[in-house]
């Protein structure tokens, strides 16, 4: 059960994780004006949501190596983070060339890396038990911050594209000021987790920890690339079934498909994983979202509330499991390389982001709309496979 200071904490952790992570698609949504700025090819756009998860990656690993979230206090971090980000992407409003602008993405992400796996880690400080459903919240308001750019979007869409990244930035600042001044920290202190590449044999060698961790590559596979893609898929399909669609509709669509559908079955997951196992909870929703990357396409110009209701149910059942890969590699990996595990998982997990994020366009541009999304079908189809494997494991440690 949780205490009155523990729902506390995770309200405003939540907060600050929804505030902070409007940065990672500020610039993804205004990617036309962008485009037309830098007088870039249209192909680069994908970049500009892939470079996120690059600096990401990269922050994510140097601070790790150093150990900045147990030399330091996680709080700390995150607020100093926040206030960087914020800092970070309103730069993007004096930038003029595409060579900067990049950058400034790329330093997004590692700025990011002290956001959202700080975030985790001051969580797991206020519940060191039964994390399933405070994670799946945590993971609620990722989603849900994730999006707030569409949100953005459809209340400023006539106003200058510098509007939205203000506002993700003053978010950012947001996110900040409550951490540092409004959040308390932890009681008690949490053990040391050294990560160290030295360790990364133990975590090969876990069979059930690889086991997840294959699960969540292929779930990540689909993720990112469908928060990318998929509003531009909704403007397209929309545009044609109905071609004088306002264009706030298209951005509620999308905001609803990613971040409210989201948010939404984060919570679900969350509460299901503590009564049906992390194994089957993340087996029906990959099957789930699966099915919905391979049906949408049919959906194409036809429709648009079919195409609508699959969005969001696709938008549902896509984040739903996120937060339980790392839940499934904590309950296998031992106390002395967890910290190791995870930053395996997450790192390798938004790699993949990268390429399939820059894959869709390119194969849009050869079989259309109708077809492209099955390619991220691969990803929740082979995950299955692992964590139906994986099931095998959690049955028997349930069972000791």
């Amino acid at each position: 059960m949780m205490n009155q200071g523990s729902w506390r904490a995770l309200v405003w952790i939540s907060l600050s994780v929804l505030c902070a992570l409007s940065l990672w698609f500020s610039a993804s949504v205004i990617a036309p004006q962008l485009i037309e700025m830098w007088n870039l090819n249209s192909g680069l756009e994908a970049w500009l949501s892939a470079t996120v998860p690059i600096g990401f990656v990269i922050g994510a690993v140097v601070s790790s190596l150093l150990g900045v979230a147990d030399r330091f206090n996680p709080r700390k971090v995150f607020a100093i983070s926040a206030f960087l980000g914020a800092i970070v992407n309103v730069l993007l409003i004096f930038v003029d060339s595409a060579f900067f602008g990049i950058l400034l993405r790329i330093s997004t992400g590692i700025v990011l890396a002290g956001v959202y796996p700080i975030a985790v880690k001051i969580l797991s400080q206020w519940f060191p038990k039964n994390r399933g459903i405070a994670i799946g919240i945590l993971i609620a308001a990722l989603t849900l911050g994730s999006s707030l750019p569409h949100f953005v979007v459809l209340f400023f869409s006539s106003l200058n594209w510098k509007i939205v990244i203000v506002c993700s930035s003053v978010l950012a600042l947001l996110s900040s000021i409550i951490v540092l001044f409004v959040l308390e920290d932890a009681p008690g202190k949490s053990k040391r987790l050294l990560v160290s590449l030295k360790l990364i044999k133990k975590v090969v060698m876990n069979k059930p920890v690889m086991l997840a961790n294959y699960g969540y590559f292929g779930h990540m596979w689909e993720l990112y690339a469908m928060w990318t893609w998929l509003p531009a898929f909704l403007t397209a399909s929309f545009l044609i079934a109905f071609p004088e669609v306002p264009h706030w509709f298209i951005a509620l669509s999308s905001f609803s498909s990613i971040g409210i559908a989201g948010g939404i079955g984060c919570v679900i997951g969350g509460f299901l994983s503590d009564k049906i196992g992390r194994a089957n909870l993340t087996i029906i929703s990959m099957f789930v979202s699966a099915i919905c990357s391979i049906l949408i396409g049919f959906t194409f110009g036809q429709s648009i509330w079919l195409t609508l209701i699959i969005s969001i149910i696709w938008g549902m059942s896509v984040i739903s499991d996120s937060a339980q890969f790392s839940v499934a590699v904590s309950e296998f990996a031992e106390e002395d390389y967890i910290g190791t595990a995870l930053t395996f998982q997450m790192c390798v997990g938004f790699l993949l982001t990268i390429f399939s994020i820059n894959l869709i366009p390119v194969i849009q541009s050869i079989v259309g709309w109708k077809w492209v999304f099955t390619v991220l079908a691969i990803g929740p189809i082979l995950g299955i496979v692992f964590m139906v494997k994986y099931k095998g494991y959690e049955f028997n440690n349930r069972s000791v």
